[in-house]
C-alpha cells in the first residue's frame, strides 16, 4: 500500500477465519455505489423481474436503476441483507446530501465491506449479483478490477468537493478461490482519477501474492 499513499491515504482489509485484517485508514465514510450490492439482492427478492435495473446498477452504477431497486426493496429489505452478512449498520434513509441518494450515504468501513464480501455468496438471492460483478464495465475496472474479482465500486465528493473511491469484492486465489477484499483512497488532491490510480497501485500490490489471502468463507 506504500505506493498508494504517495497521492493520499487509503485504507485496505481481508477478511478471514480469524476475523477482518485491516490496514491505513479504517473510518465509518459514504459507501457511495457500493451499497447498491445488498440494495440489489434485496431488490430481487422483492421482484424478480428487478434484473434489467439490478444488471446496470452493477455493471454500469447507474443511479437512476438503483433508485428504482431501493424502492421497490425498501430499506428493511437491504437492512436484512447486512444483517444476513453480519453487518449492523442500517442503510441511511435520512436525507444528509441533497444532491446525493440516502443510501449512498450509508457510512460503512473497509473492515464492514472485507466482512459483506466474505458472506456474499452465502446471502440467498446473491448468486445473479455476483455473476454481474464479473461484468463491470471496462471504464470502472481500475483497481480489483485489473485482479479478474467479482467486485463493486462507488466514489463521490466530500463538501469540499474531495473524492472518495473505493471497493469491495472477491479476488481470485489462483486456485479457483476467492479472498474477500476492500479498498478505499482518499486522494491529496481530490480527483476522482488520483484515487483511481491509487487502487491501481493498491491492486498491483495486492496481485503479488493472491495465494496467500485467506480464502473467502462463502465461495461463488
Amino acid at each position: 500500500m506504500q505506493a498508494a499513499s504517495a497521492w493520499g491515504t487509503a485504507g485496505a482489509a481481508v477478511s478471514g477465519p480469524n476475523g477482518v485484517v485491516a490496514s491505513g485508514e479504517q473510518g465509518a465514510t459514504a459507501a457511495w455505489s457500493t451499497i447498491k450490492v445488498p440494495i440489489a439482492i434485496a431488490a430481487l427478492r422483492a421482484d424478480p423481474a428487478a434484473s434489467g435495473d439490478v444488471a446496470a446498477a452493477i455493471t454500469a452504477s447507474d443511479n437512476a436503476a438503483a433508485e428504482r431497486l431501493y424502492a421497490t426493496a425498501g430499506a428493511d429489505a437491504v437492512d436484512a441483507v447486512l444483517s444476513e452478512s453480519g453487518l449492523t449498520v442500517p442503510v441511511n434513509t435520512a436525507k444528509t446530501r441533497p444532491e446525493f441518494s440516502t443510501f449512498g450515504q450509508t457510512a460503512l468501513t473497509v473492515n464492514d465491506e472485507a466482512q459483506l464480501a466474505d458472506s456474499l455468496a452465502c446471502i440467498a438471492g446473491a448468486e445473479q449479483v455476483l455473476q454481474l460483478m464479473g461484468q463491470v464495465d471496462p471504464g470502472q475496472s481500475y483497481g480489483l478490477g485489473t485482479l479478474g474479482a467479482l467486485f463493486k465500486g462507488g466514489w463521490g465528493p466530500d463538501t469540499a468537493g474531495m473524492y472518495q473511491v473505493r471497493q469491495f469484492g472477491l479476488v481470485p486465489r489462483g486456485d479457483g478461490s476467492y479472498a474477500p477484499v476492500a479498498f478505499t483512497a482518499f486522494p491529496a488532491d481530490g480527483a476522482y482519477d488520483t484515487g483511481q490510480q491509487m487502487l491501481n497501485a493498491m491492486a498491483q500490490r495486492l496481485g503479488e501474492g493472491t495465494e496467500f489471502l485467506p480464502a473467502a468463507r462463502c465461495q461463488p
